[in-house]
């Protein structure tokens, strides 16, 4: 069969596998309710060091024993009966230890396919922008596509407007298992647009953004977050999600200023310390690199999974057990060296990104994530979209 690179518009059309956003909420919903939208004036509010600081002496000065002191909270989120609920979901879902994580542009449908065929167990799509998504039918159509096989799913949201969010998360509901609350991106435009781990200076507001949605919605509530460099203030903040009506919580063991992945490791006994305060499910993020480092971080953490981001980039098959040729040389033990590599996975990948169609810059964005050293090499494909494409169908069609 000769594979076509899609060359993916805006409006691209999907096969009869691969249903609309619209068409899959008009098959599933028998009503919508519709909220109103608010405008929010502070979208581009810059946080400060001094409000960071603030909210750390807030969490500070609760006791563990007693519950944060942001108002009352509803019974019914914090008694057992939410702890039951949680654990009787997760124990539904199989307990996948294997996550992928989510990911801009990167952790789209046939992404996530691909790296459930070599192992993973879950996964989150790409981060969604809340208000966006409700009020564009094109970014949903384009930004979030599943199909029956994509189970269990993440569907993760950055917000910072409860209202707009529990919108949001209603027209993902029938289609997921978690509607996730991002409050862990740590790039300059969640600064500006004031989400993800900005959001670790205005407590009152992450509260209840998972209130709103505990409280309205079917499937329950998950968080992602980051470490604050106190680690009694992230426990702190941890139980105040548990409190709140989170009931899966996703820790990336760095803090907000710790972005590069690569050259700071992931503190693993800092998700123990919040494993161990909280009574729903936890999950670990950083430091897995390949198949050995999972069990080592469940048996560090005492996680119930884990999530892995950058290094399935490069390798989508690491949960089966596969490592990538760079990491053969000199590498030993019982992985599944040298029966596959990044051509074969990037093969298979584009032919489920004809089955899946998604925006191009997706396809290109993996193309020279699992060929990074190919293009090292070739540096002139690295400057050119269209011998990008060249080379995607050349190897689809085996003539590379």
């Amino acid at each position: 069969m000769k594979f076509k690179i899609p060359p993916i518009p805006l409006n691209s059309s999907r096969n009869s596998c691969f249903p609309t956003f619209k068409s899959l909420m008009a098959s599933s919903l028998t009503q919508t309710q519709t909220l109103t939208i608010h405008s929010d004036p502070e979208d581009d509010l810059l946080c400060s060091d001094q409000q960071l600081q603030q909210q750390q002496q807030l969490l500070l000065s609760s006791s563990d024993t007693s519950p944060f002191s942001l108002g009352s909270l509803t019974r019914c989120l914090t008694g057992e009966s939410h702890i039951d609920r949680a654990w009787a979901h997760w124990l539904k879902l199989g307990r996948p230890k294997l996550i992928v994580a989510p990911m801009v542009d990167n952790s789209e449908l046939p992404f996530r396919m691909l790296c459930r065929k070599y192992g993973a167990e879950a996964a989150y799509t790409p981060m969604l922008h809340s208000r966006i998504f409700t009020e564009t039918e094109k970014y949903r159509d384009q930004e979030f596509t599943t199909c029956k096989e994509d189970r269990p799913l993440f569907v993760q949201f950055c917000a910072n407007d409860p209202d707009i969010l529990l919108e949001a998360a209603r027209r993902v509901e029938p289609f997921c298992d978690y509607v996730d609350i991002n409050l862990g991106c740590p790039q300059r435009i969640a600064k500006r647009g004031n989400y993800g781990a900005f959001l670790m200076d205005n407590l009152p507001l992450v509260k209840s953004l998972v209130q709103k949605l505990a409280l309205n919605l079917q499937v329950p509530v998950s968080c992602k977050i980051r470490l604050f460099p106190d680690l009694q203030v992230t426990i702190n903040y941890a139980k105040m999600l548990e409190e709140a009506g989170c009931s899966l919580l996703a820790v990336h063991g760095r803090t907000r200023d710790e972005k590069d992945g690569k050259k700071i490791r992931a503190d693993w006994n800092s998700i123990r310390a919040v494993k161990d305060a909280l009574r729903i499910p936890v999950l670990a993020n950083g430091n897995i690199r390949h198949i050995d480092d999972v069990q080592n971080c469940l048996e560090e953490t005492g996680a119930e999974g884990v999530l892995s981001a950058e290094s399935l980039l490069e390798n989508p098959a690491l949960f089966a057990g596969y490592r990538t040729g760079e990491w053969v040389l000199g590498s030993e033990g019982s992985d599944k060296v040298g029966k596959l590599d990044q051509t074969d996975l990037l093969v298979e990948y584009l032919k489920l990104c004809e089955r899946y169609p998604v925006p191009w810059r997706m396809i290109r964005a993996h193309v020279h994530r699992m060929l990074g050293d190919w293009f090292r090499l070739h540096p002139l494909y690295t400057k050119d979209s269209h011998e990008d494409r060249v080379l995607a169908n050349g190897l689809a069609t085996g003539n590379v």
